[in-house]
């Protein structure tokens, strides 16, 4: 007997993938999401939780059609897997299954800015190089071309950093007083993890299959900036800066231009201003 179908599968219900669900579940929608080893906290959400893992291949034969595939797999360094197993072979296991089971369902993966390598402050978009410094950046890279490689009608979100509730950059330091060592002057590009889900919905709802956004909230901010008024808000002492050693490292301006002008995206937190005080303000 093949499992059931659903309106949404979540591949990935972690920070991001958990508010996508609760988002939907609010809505109406049934929802089904793949879960390693927290069956029953999704099950109390009113999710429907799909036991396995994308490393074992033979764990995914339950997974349940769906018309909308969410693919946010994350790294758990925990489990003592590499990235490039989790990204790229993960990838690959869940995709033999699903182009099978769901091959006409619109697939939206969440990716990230680091499949980007410029280090000289410059805008950034989707027609910019895809030239990462990083290793983490070359695997992301990775497993976006495989995906689309294997599914490409594939939409790609291509996220900055997800801030929000109980998920502060170097909030635990700078309660703690501990300076910033670096350069403090170089680019944060930030997404509120709402305006993430509201991301995915408008990709859902208007992207056309195979497209590549990238998702921030169109206000990139310095470190030190950023550092400062997260100190503010937090009520902590002032925020500190000592230089570190120099190197070669990301420093780039994403722009959220076209997600905004094609999929008419409208960030509820506009700058980190905004959302850092929502975010220190709330909880889940």
């Amino acid at each position: 007997m093949a499992p059931p179908s659903f309106d949404t599968l979540i591949l990935g219900c972690g920070y991001l993938g958990l508010r996508v669900a609760r988002s939907r579940l609010r809505s109406g929608r049934c929802v089904a999401a793949l879960t390693r080893r927290r069956a029953v906290e999704l099950a109390n959400e009113g999710i429907e939780p799909i036991q396995g893992n994308v490393l074992d291949p033979a764990s995914l034969k339950g997974l349940p059609s769906a018309r909308t595939i969410i693919y946010a797999v994350g790294m758990d360094r925990s489990a003592g897997r590499s990235m490039r197993e989790v990204y790229v072979d993960g990838l690959w296991n869940v995709l033999e299954v699903m182009n099978e089971r769901s091959p006409d369902a619109m697939w939206i993966s969440v990716s990230s800015t680091g499949v980007y390598g410029q280090t000289d402050g410059s805008e950034v978009d989707e027609d910019s190089p895809t030239e990462p410094v990083e290793e983490s950046g070359r695997v992301v890279l990775e497993a976006e071309r495989l995906l689309h490689a294997m599914r490409p009608g594939a939409v790609i979100l291509r996220f900055a950093g997800i801030y929000g509730p109980n998920r502060l950059l170097r909030k635990d330091p700078i309660l703690r007083g501990e300076p910033f060592v670096g350069d403090a002057e170089k680019w944060l590009n930030l997404i509120h993890v709402g305006d993430g889900v509201r991301a995915i919905d408008a990709a859902e709802a208007k992207a056309e299959r195979g497209a590549i956004y990238l998702v921030s909230d169109g206000t990139p901010v310095t470190r030190r900036d950023y550092y400062s008024h997260l100190a503010e808000v937090l009520q902590a002492p002032p925020a500190r800066f000592e230089p570190g050693p120099a190197k070669p490292e990301p420093n780039r301006r994403i722009s959220n231009r076209r997600i905004v002008e094609e999929l008419g995206f409208l960030p509820e937190f506009p700058s980190f201003r905004d959302g850092l005080s929502n975010a220190a303000a709330t909880g889940d």
